[in-house]
C-alpha cells in the first residue's frame, strides 16, 4: 500500500511540473504577454510594398507617414515637401545627422542629402560621442565631419552643454544636451535607419535622444540618470525609457523656441544590423527600402520597424532588435505622449 501511495505522489508531482513548464516557457502566459513588433506589424497591415495611403489604423488620431521607394535627392525632396512644413526666411535651420565613424560606416552620403541641405540653407549639427573613437573630441570630430562631406557643421557641444527639462518622463527629469541647440529654431532630424548594438535599432528617436546629448547626456541616458561619465547602465528597459524621455525633452525644448519647429526623415538604405558609430559594420542582409518622413517620430520609427519585419532577409536584423527589446523605446515614447504608434502611410512616388 505504501508503494502504491508513493507511485501516486510521484505521478501528481510529475503532472504539476509538466503543467508549470507548459505555462512558463521562459515568459508570461500567452494571455498576458505583450505583443511582439511582428504582431504589431500584422495589426497595422503595412507591408514592405505598401499601396498608396495604406491605413495602419482607422483611428482619427493616426499619424501620417509619407514614403517613397526612390532613394535619391528627388525622393528625399518629395517626402519633405509632402510634410508641408517649411522654415521661414529668417529661421536658423539645423540638419541633425550622424557624421559616421571611420573608416567604413554607413552614414548618409552627400550625393543623397547634399542638395537637400543646401536647398534649406541648412547647417549640419551633431554632438561628440561618449565611447571614444575619432568623434569623441571636437577637433578630431570636425575633421571626420569634413572628410565625410558634412559642411557647414556645428558640433552643438563643442563649447559645453546645458540641461533642459523633461516633463512627464518615465526615468529622467532633465536632459543634458549640446548648448548650441539654442542657435537653431528649425530642426530636420535626418536619420539613417539601421540596427544598433545597444538600442536594437536606430532611427528618429535615437537621433533625438543620444544624438542631441553631450557626452554627459549620453551617459545619463544609458544609465537612466545614475551616471554622467559611464555608458554602462545594466538595465536595458530603463535605458530605452530614458531615450524616450530625452527625445521628449529635446522636442519640447525646440517647440518652445520662437517659431520652433521639428520634422523627421528616416532613410532606409544600407540596412546593416550595426550602427553608424561602428566603423566596420556588418554587410546588410536586407535590400534598400525607401525614405520615410513624418511630423511624428514615434509613428515614423514604428513604420520603419514594421517594414523591417516584413522585409526579405530580415532574420539578423530582427534578432538584433529583439535581443535588445528595441521596440520598447517606441512603446515608452508613446506612453509619455511624444507620438502615436498608429499611422497611415501615404506614398509620394510618381
Amino acid at each position: 500500500m505504501k508503494n502504491f501511495s508513493s507511485i501516486i505522489l510521484v505521478l501528481i508531482l510529475a503532472i504539476s511540473l509538466l503543467t508549470a513548464c507548459g505555462t512558463s516557457g521562459g515568459g508570461a502566459p500567452p494571455s498576458t504577454r505583450e505583443p511582439t513588433s511582428a504582431e504589431h506589424t500584422e495589426a497595422t497591415t503595412l507591408s514592405a510594398e505598401p499601396t498608396n495611403s495604406v491605413t495602419a489604423n482607422t483611428n482619427a488620431e493616426a499619424a501620417v507617414v509619407y514614403m517613397t521607394t526612390d532613394i535619391s535627392p528627388k525622393g528625399l525632396q518629395a517626402v519633405y515637401e509632402a510634410l508641408g512644413v517649411t522654415p521661414n526666411a529668417d529661421d536658423r535651420v539645423a540638419i541633425k545627422v550622424t557624421t559616421g565613424e571611420p573608416p567604413a560606416s554607413n552614414y548618409l552620403r552627400q550625393d543623397l542629402i547634399g542638395d537637400f541641405v543646401k536647398g534649406r540653407n541648412g547647417t549640419y549639427v551633431e554632438c561628440n560621442t561618449a565611447y571614444g573613437g575619432r568623434r569623441a573630441g571636437a577637433a578630431l570630430h570636425y575633421q571626420v565631419a569634413k572628410d565625410h562631406g558634412f559642411e557647414p557643421i556645428v558640433l552643438m557641444d563643442d563649447e559645453g552643454d546645458m540641461q533642459i527639462t523633461i516633463e512627464g518622463g518615465l526615468r529622467l527629469e532633465t536632459d543634458t544636451v549640446g548648448k548650441k541647440i539654442a542657435d537653431f529654431n528649425f530642426h530636420v532630424v535626418l536619420s539613417h535607419f539601421k540596427g544598433h548594438q545597444m538600442a536594437g535599432f536606430g532611427g528618429a528617436l535615437k537621433n533625438l535622444s543620444i544624438g542631441y546629448g553631450s557626452a554627459a547626456g549620453k551617459a545619463l541616458i544609458h544609465t537612466a540618470g545614475k551616471s554622467s561619465n559611464s555608458i554602462w547602465g545594466g538595465d536595458q528597459d530603463a535605458f530605452l525609457e530614458s531615450m524616450a524621455d530625452a527625445s521628449k525633452g529635446v522636442v519640447n525644448y525646440i517647440k518652445s523656441m520662437n517659431n520652433g519647429q521639428i520634422i523627421y526623415i528616416n532613410v532606409m538604405n544600407r540596412l546593416s544590423i550595426d550602427c553608424d558609430c561602428n566603423g566596420n559594420p556588418s554587410a546588410p542582409d536586407i535590400h534598400d527600402i525607401g525614405i520615410l518622413a513624418s511630423t511624428d517620430p514615434v509613428a515614423l520609427d514604428q513604420a520603419c520597424l514594421d517594414l523591417i519585419y516584413k522585409a526579405s532577409g530580415n532574420e539578423s536584423f530582427v534578432r538584433r532588435v529583439e535581443a535588445q527589446n528595441g521596440v520598447h523605446v517606441i512603446e515608452a515614447a508613446e506612453q509619455i505622449g511624444l507620438g502615436n504608434r498608429q499611422y497611415i502611410v501615404e506614398r509620394v512616388d510618381d
